[in-house]
């Protein structure tokens, strides 16, 4: 159940990096969204945009340009040592790829382990192992696994060990970055309901980063969709998808395939033309306007601000100007 406490707070998020010639790359550029206790907020786009990093940004992976980020009231990016400490138990990070941030030497029970004994969250090694196989049986592993290295699992298995690692040290937020697009079609649903399950067992409040608008829907509390850099909409998920207004969310729910080939070609669905700008080099204007079915003069000189036209529903985008 989401309450109306502020677990993660956003604002004017920016992180460049260093790029040829002087120039500077802007991934994350004046993002600012509200993350409130127990909801999940998905964000959404092309690869690219600029999603990862700003995950990645907001729970002090990687540092920020500029900005402010706060959890739980604290600044994620000026903390104490102390205080730093709490933070990385409270907020654990799923990864995208369960191969690449998994030590596929390590045995299953030293990774579901390694947080416990760092936190000190055990009283003794009987407590450490009860609580291990606690963790590998609630992700739908069992205690035989825990012995084995983790290079003969298979990818969603290995997804599983990570879901273990993560909520080995009862974490209250979860930042999955894009954590089902390396696995088997067949295996996605599995790891999204488990989420889910978890989620509300534990009253989790999650930060999702995807690409697959559908299995967002599915997910999230609230939306919002990020295009080079910028969030160009945020919404609560069931808005978003009945009345899109940006043009750029417009274009990626068409994206979304339809099982049945007779209807989609019966609507005559319309896809973006065109690249996705260099963030190096970004338009002067509405960084969207070079693709834009609906592009005016002022986009070409003007960057749209966030807006709010309808109730929780922000869009940047001067086709709501009044």
């Amino acid at each position: 159940m989401i309450e109306n406490t502020v677990e993660l707070e956003v604002k004017h998020l920016k992180k460049y990096f260093p790029a040829s010639h002087k120039r500077v790359l802007k991934a994350v550029d004046d993002v600012s969204f509200t993350i409130h206790k127990g909801e999940t907020f998905g964000i959404v786009g092309e690869s690219g945009c600029g999603k990862t990093t700003c995950g990645k940004t907001c729970t002090s992976i990687l540092e920020k340009t500029d900005g402010e980020v706060f959890f739980q009231g604290k600044d994620v990016h000026n903390m104490t040592k102390a205080e730093k400490n709490t933070f990385t138990q409270k907020v654990q990070t799923i990864f995208q790829d369960p191969y690449a941030s998994l030590d596929p030497h390590q045995k299953v029970y030293q990774i579901v382990s390694e947080g416990i004994r760092i936190h000190h969250l055990a009283k003794d090694k009987e407590d450490e192992k009860k609580k291990v196989m606690e963790l590998l049986e609630m992700v739908g592993l069992n205690a035989e696994h825990a012995t084995r290295n983790v290079h003969e699992f298979s990818g969603g298995q290995r997804q599983r060990i990570g879901i273990a690692r993560a909520l080995a040290v009862n974490p209250e937020f979860l930042f999955c970055d894009e954590p089902i697009s390396a696995l088997d079609v067949s295996i996605q649903a599995q790891i999204m309901n488990l989420l889910m399950k978890l989620q509300k067992e534990r009253n989790l409040t999650m930060l999702f980063i995807a690409h697959d608008l559908a299995m967002v829907k599915h997910i999230s509390d609230n939306i919002g969709v990020m295009y080079l850099g910028k969030l160009v909409e945020i919404s609560p998920a069931s808005q978003l998808y009945e009345q899109p207004y940006h043009p750029y969310t417009q274009a990626l729910l068409e994206s979304i395939p339809i099982a049945d080939p007779g209807l989609a070609k019966r609507k005559g669905r319309h896809f973006l033309q065109g690249d996705v700008p260099s963030p190096v080099n970004p338009p002067k204007g509405c960084r969207f306007c070079g693709r834009c079915s609906k592009c005016m003069d002022i986009c070409h000189e003007t960057c749209p601000e966030l807006k709010e036209i309808s109730k929780d529903h922000w869009v940047a985008c001067h086709l709501y100007d009044e």
